[in-house]
């Protein structure tokens, strides 16, 4: 059993090869840009109710300190 397992390993791992990246593509499309910019905004729009909830925190934490004095 032990054999037949490192023999399989053996014979997939010697038919793997290394992948190759296609080579030549200088410059980007109007789509891939578009695609970056479309996930850009996306990420800029996460940072909105992120701000709003640091400011309601640190709001509560004001509102908090005042009523103890």
């Amino acid at each position: 059993m032990k054999a037949t397992l490192l023999t399989s390993l053996a014979l997939l791992l010697s038919f793997a090869s290394p992948a190759f990246a296609a080579g030549g593509a200088e410059h980007s499309g109007i789509l891939v840009w578009a695609f970056i910019g479309f996930f850009g905004l996306v990420i800029v729009g996460q940072f909105v109710p992120a701000f709003l909830v640091l400011i309601g925190v640190a709001r509560g934490i004001m509102q908090g300190h005042q009523q103890l004095n």
